[in-house]
């Protein structure tokens, strides 16, 4: 075993909630993981969600909210090793908000791919929201114009990919489609 190896931080939820304000990170298995500030694409698409997910939200009149980034989420509440700020959270059960943000798996969560972080939405954040019990996942690259629905329920797991011209139905609404031709990219 190597010398760094046996040397590795592991990280716990204070370290995260210690770093400096001006500093986005996440803390995915004991590591941080930092964040660049995102592109001018990447905050159209995600203020074009957030504003058709609240309106939908605010019409339905019901116990879910949506919250953009930076907005943290504690997946599991009896592990201080994973606490990751999605681009959007929709959470139904108003007893996991907490002033920090969420404690427990939001329904709904999208991810807004970065060039520089395409793995970590594609592989590490999938397992671990379906680990947590996220019941659906979107990935949204503004490169490939592409939209990879993940339905993650155990019994009706799916996983469907999608483009910019598609008009996408939420799994888990029974009325909620959003129409990415509006986006206009």
């Amino acid at each position: 075993m190597s010398e760094a190896l046996a040397h590795a931080n592991i990280y716990t939820e204070e370290d995260y909630y210690n770093l400096p304000e001006n500093v986005r990170a996440e803390l995915i298995d004991g590591q941080i993981y930092y964040m660049a500030a995102p592109s001018r694409i990447h905050q159209r698409i995600l203020g074009f969600l957030f504003n058709t997910i609240f309106n939908y939200l605010q019409a339905k009149d019901g116990p879910c909210e949506v919250y953009p980034a930076p907005f943290a989420v504690k997946l599991f509440s009896e592990d201080d090793k994973n606490v990751v700020e999605p681009d959007i959270s929709v959470i139904c059960d108003p007893n996991k908000l907490t002033d920090r943000g969420c404690t427990g798996a939001p329904d709904w969560i999208v991810e807004i791919v970065s060039p520089s972080n395409s793995s970590h939405d594609y592989i590490r954040k999938l397992n671990l929201y379906a680990d947590a019990g996220v019941r659906e996942y979107w990935i949204v690259n503004p490169k490939d114009q592409s939209v990879w629905v993940y339905f993650l329920e155990q019994d009706n797991f799916k996983a469907t990919a999608y483009t910019f011209k598609d008009k996408i139905k939420v799994n888990i609404y029974d009325d909620l489609w959003i129409d990415f031709k509006a986006l206009g990219l």
